[in-house]
């Protein structure tokens, strides 16, 4: 195995154990013994398990970036499609995107997980001002992408549906999409 097979086994190994325990919790020995490699071997290519769960992420957003780019070149292509996509992927696979969003727990683990992330915003602000008369579409892209992310992260937990009873999640999407676009 070459040093990029065993780095790309050990990330995918991390994925898989991700999302099967849903936690972020996981250890190097448990991702090496997944990915059948010693357990001392995950310290050759990551100085530390933040490094680990940091190329983890990495791929988490890579895999995110791919599912909004097929929503947003679908046949009924727009925002509300990405944002339904970004609501989904959510729903699909929360411990990923939790661990997406874990800055306390990946800072300092000296990937630079921004250079997924900037270009992706900037994506959706190219989406919005496509689509948008606004002003200031960056402002704009950013009260839509908060108000997506917290249904999201409700969705995600199940916490909506408890909350929101009755309502029906892709028009509550749709509804923020228009208010965010003015």
């Amino acid at each position: 195995m070459t040093a990029n097979d065993t780095r790309a086994t050990l990330v995918r190994a991390g994925i898989d154990l991700l999302e099967e325990t849903g936690s972020a919790d996981i250890g190097l020995r448990a991702i090496a013994r997944r990915a059948g490699v010693s357990h001392g071997a995950p310290r050759r290519w990551f100085p530390t398990h933040r490094s680990l769960l940091a190329a983890i992420a990495e791929q988490g957003l890579r895999d995110l970036t791919a599912v909004l780019s097929a929503a947003a070149d679908g046949p009924d292509h727009g925002i509300t499609e990405v944002a339904v996509a970004y609501v989904d992927f959510a729903r699909r696979r929360p411990a990923m995107f939790t661990l997406i969003f874990r800055h306390d727990l990946l800072e300092g683990s000296g990937a630079e997980l921004r250079t997924v992330s900037r270009p992706l915003f900037g994506w959706v602000v190219d989406l919005v001002e496509q689509s948008t008369t606004a002003s200031d579409p960056a402002a704009a892209a950013a009260a839509l992408w908060v108000g997506i992310h917290g249904i999201a992260v409700l969705s995600s937990t199940g916490s909506l549906e408890l909350a929101t009873s009755g309502v029906d999640e892709n028009e509550l999407i749709g509804r923020v999409v228009r208010n965010s676009l003015g």
